[in-house]
């Protein structure tokens, strides 16, 4: 069987072929006489190709798993923004005390924040009562945007990463049980064909002490 053959066996809902599991070592060889050298090279080729979309794979799951605490955090912020301006965010015992006008101009007061502006480093910041927020969408492109489309767009952003991140886990679970397989179908051949040399050995043996 070619490596190409190899890859058109069943694949998983992400395109990843099955290895095919190789249970009569002869028959899959042709039978007794079946060359070993092109099916192991071929098994080799198609483990290295497992190894390389699961280091693809490791570095994908990497970057999205920093990659959705960011987006949570700023959706965190969004939503505190957004409830703060709609005071939806206030004590309700303070809010007892407090007249509607006095309530209104309280969450209209500017609020003092801190922000990152590198691993070790923070800054102090007054935030004004505002309905906009700029958000960073890679490449150096900010835009501005309403605080109900922020969210939303956060919102579809840790989605999509979210079910990402799910299904780059199970390609990676996929693949670590398609390498065992391709593994063992080598051990398998490898040593099948160890055994048949012994046993040729020893006939060849058997065969010169009776004509001697």
């Amino acid at each position: 069987m070619s490596s190409k053959s190899i890859f058109q066996e069943e694949k998983n809902p992400r395109g990843i072929p099955k290895a095919p599991f190789i249970a009569n070592v002869e028959e899959y060889l042709g039978g007794p006489d079946g060359a070993v050298e092109t099916p192991l090279r071929n098994f080799q080729d198609a483990i290295a190709k497992y190894r390389y979309m699961d280091a693809n794979l490791t570095q994908r799951r990497k970057g999205l798993e920093d990659k959705i605490p960011d987006i949570r955090k700023t959706l965190n912020m969004v939503d505190f923004l957004q409830e703060r301006r709609d005071g939806k965010k206030k004590d309700d015992d303070l809010e007892d005390d407090l007249s509607d006008e006095e309530s209104v101009e309280d969450s209209k007061k500017p609020m003092t924040t801190t922000f990152e502006l590198n691993d070790t480093l923070f800054a102090e910041a007054e935030l004004e009562d505002t309905d906009t927020v700029y958000l960073w969408l890679g490449a150096n492109v900010m835009l501005s945007y309403k605080l109900p489309e922020a969210a939303s767009l956060l919102r579809s952003k840790l989605d999509l990463a979210e079910t990402s991140l799910k299904a780059t886990v199970e390609d990676l679970e996929f693949l670590r049980e398609q390498l065992t397989i391709m593994e063992v179908n080598t051990a398998r051949v490898y040593n099948w064909d160890v055994k048949r040399r012994r046993e040729r050995r020893l006939a060849e043996e058997t065969e010169e002490k009776k004509g001697g």
